[in-house]
């Protein structure tokens, strides 16, 4: 078989077909980066804009994804939602990129070892459950602090891999003559870090988009999360289990604008062997 289906002799499907998956979830990202940004002008009311029509009217010409039971357009809070998720998920994967990513890189050069026995402890802690250390994390915060919970929860699984990836190319002959040459051990690791940047961002960073957007959904979903009158997908869906049976609109929408931010994360992260993360 060939075509973008076709497969190479190990099973895998070949980079034609990589690129596409790839693209599709990078062009997502960048509609849902602009519908955020254009929030206050798509949406049709103010976040919150309650009793503007009749409560748990269903999708027609005027509301087209229908009415909540306090009378808001589910459309514009769909979007005002999406707005919070969003911006809060790019902020907690920002925190665990940033220390995650580059503690992973910094430590494997620390003397004495230190480095190998940090590794050892989080790959301890990476053993629990992520949306489980963020529900510890903000009990022993806040609600207020749940974005910041979600990347520190996020940071092992990104710090492991950093560390294991610095490893290797510091164990790498041309590292070794580089060291043997007198190169400067900071300038090993800046070439270290822009290589990694360069090759492994896009993976790196979608996998931590999509379990940041998931596990801040469902801490809202648990009432750990966001904090109302701010309302992310995942708190929004949570105030309309009322609704479930009698008004599926009221969370329909917002689970696919959900589920369409999370797949579109995950397959911007199609890693260079060919599998979505």
């Amino acid at each position: 078989m060939n075509g973008l289906l076709a497969k190479t002799d190990n099973g895998r499907h070949i980079p034609a077909f990589r690129t596409v998956i790839g693209a599709v979830g990078i062009a997502g990202l960048g509609l849902t980066a602009v519908v955020v940004a254009l929030d206050n002008v798509i949406a049709h009311a103010p976040a919150g804009a309650a009793h503007g029509a009749p409560p748990l009217s269903p999708p027609d010409v005027g509301f087209v994804f229908g009415t909540d039971a306090l009378g808001r357009d589910v459309m514009s809070e769909t979007v005002h939602a999406l707005a919070v998720s969003f911006s809060s998920a790019v902020f907690a994967t920002a925190i665990a990129i940033f220390i995650g990513a580059f503690a992973g890189f910094a430590l494997v050069r620390m003397p004495l070892g230190a480095g190998r026995l940090v590794r050892f402890v989080s790959g301890i802690v990476r053993t629990v459950p992520a949306l489980v250390l963020a529900i510890v994390l903000v009990a022993l915060s806040s609600r207020d602090f749940s974005t910041i919970a979600v990347g520190l929860a996020v940071c092992p699984a990104i710090f492991n891999r950093s560390f294991d990836s610095a490893m290797s190319l510091a164990r790498s002959r041309h590292a070794m003559y580089a060291r043997a040459s007198g190169i400067p051990g900071f300038t090993l690791l800046r070439r270290d870090l822009v290589y990694e940047l360069r090759v492994n961002f896009m993976y790196v960073a979608g996998r931590a988009l999509a379990a940041s957007a998931t596990i801040l959904a469902t801490l809202s979903f648990l009432g750990f999360g966001t904090v109302p009158p701010h309302r992310d997908l995942g708190l929004v869906i949570a105030q309309a289990r009322d609704s479930y049976l009698n008004a599926w609109w009221c969370v329909l929408f917002p689970a696919l604008a959900l589920v369409v931010f999370i797949l579109c994360a995950r397959w911007a992260a199609t890693d260079a062997g060919g599998e979505a993360s």
